[in-house]
């Protein structure tokens, strides 16, 4: 039996315990952890699911509590340096991944089970581009470095950390393909496996870095701990392509460069978009006077971000892997999914952050326990909503080969969050916060018809009461922290919100 009919049976039954007060909601758990075990699509997104949120959560729950003891003894202005550094090497280290782990997780999921020997050569025209192109992107920062210091962060102390960053870029691109090759596998287990041992190396790496040796420990914390990553990742993916039955194959590589330059390509140009824009409005508000104290403050911000993102990716993975292999036999079951699991965890994340932005000062310490701070803080949680809603439509793109549409997105979100950064860096961290949650507004509320005209999505997940409704509440939400209303009407809302929010997406997996 297929997910969605388990799916239906207790939809059906929540909604006629809702409208039907006869009729109460039950449902026989054992049952239904049956029918799911007797579903091959069911089953293995379930346990790919699990797998993944498990690896994820003790990861980055360790990582985060890496990089807050980092903020508290850096301090604002240091830890803003730390997130120009971050910005630049991520910039560089786009064109350096080359959109090549995104590729192999499609191509092999697709084709591991029709066809091996293209698996094969996917999996190695993908090494041999990464290899060259984080080659070629990691000596060019390290070449770079001392002009990139001294006139675009204004700031020559810097030269050593960029350099340190090098290593980062080159680790990350053949990490990228590693990771995006074991969730074509399916492989979920090993990457949790990978991710739980690098979360708990990372902790005493980065706090023994930046206790010893201040921002460039925290550097050489993350080089190395990249280079783990990349280590673990090897000696499992071996492993896991024996088990397979995949050889990676290093001739007729000509037949996939098709593969390249229609998916790749604009995968690479979609993503080239967003790093660029990132790192030239950091470094527009960075040239500002105190500007990298400000900095601080929105790094400190997008530390949860981050850690939201990390979870959403982790969910990517075995959704894009499951949805490229049903290909056009994908139920409206899991497109639906597809559409609301990410946004709803981005929703339910945000829920008590928004109400409770107070927490926050007692992480990071007295430095950050301000109202700047706040509605920064505020600011980035809802902007980090928005782009766990669009992780649904950059899946549905992808499955549905319309990655240019998704390289159009992207272009028009950067030359906006440029132009606002601009016209508003004068407000500082909040100022550089709003012009991202400007421009995602914008570019999500531009583009939606165009993806409803083509199919892409059930129209229902975009444009529906139910979604208009949690929207409503999330601004609402956004609202009080903005206009500095206080804590206790913050809490009495906090319950109803959240449970109204989980009415909502009930409603809004029910639709059809």
């Amino acid at each position: 039996m297929q997910m969605s009919s388990i799916i239906k049976k207790i939809n059906k039954s929540f909604f006629l315990s809702i409208y039907n007060k006869k009729t109460p909601f039950k449902l026989n758990i054992k049952d239904a952890v049956n029918e799911i075990k007797d579903s091959e699509v069911g089953s293995g997104l379930a346990l790919s699911i699990f797998w993944s949120m498990a690896g994820a959560i003790i990861s980055r729950g360790l990582m985060l509590c890496s990089m807050i003891i980092v903020a508290r003894l850096l301090g604002s202005a240091s830890y803003g340096e730390l997130g120009m550094i971050q910005s630049t090497v991520s910039m560089i280290g786009v064109i350096a991944g080359f959109g090549l782990g995104l590729m192999a997780t499609k191509y092999i999921a697709q084709f591991r089970q029709k066809d091996l020997q293209k698996t094969g050569r996917v999996i190695a025209i993908a090494r041999l581009i990464s290899l060259a192109s984080g080659t070629l992107m990691a000596l060019s920062l390290f070449v770079l470095s001392p002009w990139l210091a001294s006139n675009s962060l204004n700031a020559p102390h810097l030269e050593l950390c960029l350099k340190i960053g090098s290593l980062i870029v080159f680790f990350n691109a053949l990490n990228s393909v590693q990771t995006g090759t074991l969730a074509g596998l399916e492989s979920f287990k090993a990457i949790a496996i990978v991710n739980f041992v690098v979360g708990v190396l990372s902790f005493p790496i980065l706090t023994l870095g930046v206790y010893y040796n201040g921002l460039t420990g925290v550097v050489w914390g993350l080089a190395i701990n990249l280079i783990i990553n990349w280590i673990l990742n090897f000696i499992v993916l071996r492993g896991e392509l024996i088990r397979n039955g995949v050889i990676v194959v290093y001739e007729g590589l000509k037949k996939e460069l098709t593969t390249i330059t229609n998916f790749a390509f604009p995968a690479l140009l979609g993503t080239l978009m967003i790093g660029p824009a990132n790192w030239l409005s950091r470094a527009i508000l960075a040239n500002q006077v105190d500007g990298y104290s400000e900095l601080g403050l929105l790094t400190a911000a997008l530390v949860f971000q981050a850690l939201i993102l990390f979870v959403g990716s982790t969910l990517s993975a075995p959704l894009l892997s499951i949805l490229s292999k049903e290909a056009e036999n994908a139920t409206k079951k899991l497109k639906v999914m597809n559409m609301v699991i990410s946004w709803s965890i981005g929703v339910f994340v945000a829920i008590p952050l928004l109400c409770f932005p107070e927490v926050i000062y007692f992480i990071f310490g007295n430095e950050y326990a301000t109202n700047n701070f706040k509605v920064t803080f505020s600011l980035v949680v809802y902007s980090t909503i928005i782009i766990m809603y669009k992780e649904g439509l950059s899946r549905a793109l992808v499955t549905n080969n319309l990655l240019w549409w998704g390289f159009l997105d992207n272009l028009l979100w950067a030359i906006s969050v440029v132009s606002f950064s601009y016209l508003l860096v004068d407000f500082g961290a909040p100022g550089l916060s709003a012009s991202l949650l400007i421009s995602y507004i914008i570019i999500t509320l531009l583009l939606l018809p165009v993806y409803k005209a083509k199919n892409v999505v059930p129209n229902k997940t975009m444009l529906s009461i139910e979604a208009i409704c949690i929207w409503c509440v999330l601004t609402f939400l956004l609202l009080l922290n903005v206009c500095n209303v206080g804590f206790l009407l913050r809490s009495i809302v906090f319950l109803p919100s959240a449970v109204f929010l989980l009415y909502l997406f009930m409603r809004l997996y029910g639709n059809k």
